[in-house]
């Protein structure tokens, strides 16, 4: 039957093979079923609900993909779009999380249709690569401050905005040996070194007895708190347009890196380096996306771990099938996730962070018309609270500089579009 259906003599691959490529994904992303539920609740989500809502909207996309599209690539809510609704769109821009997830949804609906209809080509032609670069890293300093934040590193000062905090408390202390053990597990190549790195911290402080131990495993959680919850309507405001837009540009570029990525690595693109069936792939990410939102989660997208489960052997869509039901074993661990404090997951962000801010080293420095848009990028997102806002700012810098420099025939009529709309933005709505 799985030969079948997921052609493994083709792929060269077997089922003993994909099953240890789909443990080997799980284990190096399955920190998000801790950390995510943690992001979230602090937009007034509950925190259980979100928990099976992380679960099953990772479950859910993982067999789309696998079933659907045939690929080894495990999907769940991404990080730094789930910082972006908490801490950009709830606690910054002050919308509730329903309609939150109403944005989320819409931009799942927009990202199956231009999946659809194949304008996914044109709006990635659009977008310059330096401010793709840019955006990436942003996403890691914005998810690098709300690291700091959490572990108590960083705390506000009235005179510099910033400061920072008391490195002697046990929140600071946990926050930072978190990150160094991570750091050094994935330099030493140990799967799951992220996951190993929450536990243990989260396990090192119960010992000491700064954190409460609330057990291992129990019956799931009710999602009802959050299901179906998402305010569509009330999305459609204008201010809402950069949110939705916001979504939906990280999600895709995100999407489509680590469908390339991940397909180059387990050799399945084709010999003019496109992937085949790239089209049922963007569906599955999409599908997810929205499915997550009804479900109660932010954006579900593909994970650039899914590489590891590559590596492992992994070559159809049977190892995220595996992934699939892994996480629906998961439901049945959730007072271990509510053991997991914030600090404990302050390391795994800034590790994160520092992965999505390496894409610095791919600009081109010599060219200061695309320097100057890539560090407005990755420095007004942390900045300014907001991946919206360091998204426009990025068009908007982008399009003037190649003006005045004398290269506008290198901008494309999209890109100055984009930079209008989000001229008229900040003049309409701030």
């Amino acid at each position: 039957m799985f030969e079948r259906y997921f052609q493994l003599k083709a792929h060269n691959t077997t089922v003993r093979k994909e099953v240890i490529g789909g443990v080997t994904t799980f284990l190096t992303m399955a920190y998000i079923i801790f950390v995510n539920p943690s992001i979230l609740a602090q937009a007034g989500m509950d925190q259980g609900a979100v928990f099976v809502a992380t679960c099953l909207a990772s479950a859910v996309g993982c067999l789309i993909m696998g079933l659907y599209a045939n690929y080894p690539i495990a999907l769940a809510p991404g990080m730094g779009l789930n910082a972006f609704f908490t801490y950009s769109v709830v606690l910054g821009m002050h919308y509730t999380w329903e309609q939150a997830l109403g944005a989320v949804f819409l931009s799942g609906i927009i990202f199956i249709l231009i999946s659809i209809f194949k304008i996914r080509e044109w709006i990635i032609n659009a977008i310059p690569n330096s401010l793709k670069l840019g955006i990436a890293a942003g996403i890691g300093l914005f998810l690098a401050m709300i690291a700091l934040q959490n572990a108590g590193i960083i705390v506000k000062n009235p005179a510099t905005a910033v400061g920072l905090g008391d490195l002697s408390s046990p929140s600071a202390l946990y926050g930072l040996l978190g990150f160094f053990v991570i750091c050094a597990l994935s330099y030493l190549n140990v799967t799951g070194a992220v996951m190993i790195g929450i536990l243990f911290i989260a396990v090192l402080s119960m010992i000491f007895g700064q954190n409460h131990f609330a057990g291992i495993v129990s019956v799931p959680p009710s999602i009802a708190p959050t299901f179906m919850a998402m305010d569509v309507e009330g999305a459609f405001q204008l201010s809402m347009i950069s949110v939705v837009f916001a979504f939906l540009f990280v999600d895709l570029f995100d999407t489509s890196g680590t469908l390339l990525g991940v397909g180059q690595r387990g050799g399945l693109l084709d010999k003019e380096g496109k992937l085949p069936r790239l089209k049922k792939a963007l569906l599955a990410d999409s599908s997810a996306t929205a499915i997550g939102a009804a479900l109660g989660t932010s954006s579900t997208t593909s994970y650039i771990e899914s590489a590891s489960g590559v590596a492992a052997g992994g070559r159809t869509g049977l190892t995220a099938v595996v992934v699939a039901g892994l996480f629906l074993v998961s439901l049945f661990f959730s007072p271990l996730a509510g053991s997991i404090p914030s600090y404990a997951t302050a390391g795994a962000l800034l590790y994160v962070a520092v992965l999505m801010t390496s894409s610095l080293a791919k600009v081109n420095w010599d060219d200061i018309s695309d320097a100057a848009p890539v560090l407005i990028a990755a420095f007004s997102m942390p900045l300014t609270h907001s991946i919206a806002d360091g998204i426009a700012l990025s068009f908007v810098s982008y399009a003037i500089i190649k003006v005045l420099s004398g290269q506008y025939k290198q901008v494309n009529i999209a890109t100055y579009v984009l930079a209008i709309l989000f001229i008229c933005k900040f003049v309409v709505f701030i």
